[in-house]
């Protein structure tokens, strides 16, 4: 599994926080850590296209996704 960092504009508050966190778990994703103050989501996935699919639909888009 590879580890990323996702560089998410939109986050700004921990309602974002949980909201992103319910979506990632829905598609089966639990090894991740949303940082609020750095608009940030670090996550260990070997799904990183259905990871960020997932994130553009609740309205919330990656800017960059880099490998860790």
């Amino acid at each position: 599994m590879a580890q990323y960092l996702l560089k998410v504009p939109d986050i700004s508050c921990n309602h974002c926080k949980m909201r992103i966190s319910k979506a990632l778990e829905e598609i089966g994703e639990t090894n991740f850590e949303i940082r609020v103050a750095q608009k940030e989501i670090v996550i260990e996935t070997d799904n990183i296209e259905g990871v960020v699919q997932k994130l553009e639909e609740i309205d919330y888009p990656v800017e960059s996704a880099t490998i860790m």
